[in-house]
């Protein structure tokens, strides 16, 4: 949730990911922030609440949230 407000694209969060992983950010939750920042994020809601229904935007924010949410808990119980 917090990576929400952030507006960046992939190869941008990039340097931030390996800034958070030497500070000694868990692999799991640098990744689940780093997905959360370029898949979720204010500017994305805000485009596409232009062509979609709510309801639709809902579920698939509700999905891509819990998605994100799991991948970071498995990489950090894996690696």
């Amino acid at each position: 949730l917090s990576a929400i407000p952030i507006y960046t694209n992939a190869s941008g969060v990039v340097p931030i990911m390996a800034s958070l992983i030497e500070k000694g950010m868990p692999l799991g939750t640098t990744l689940a922030f780093c997905m959360g920042a370029v898949a979720v994020s204010l500017p994305e809601f805000m485009m596409l609440k232009q062509v979609m229904q709510y309801r639709l935007l809902f579920v698939i924010t509700a999905y891509l949230l819990i998605a994100i949410s799991v991948t970071g808990w498995l990489f950090n119980t894996y690696y």
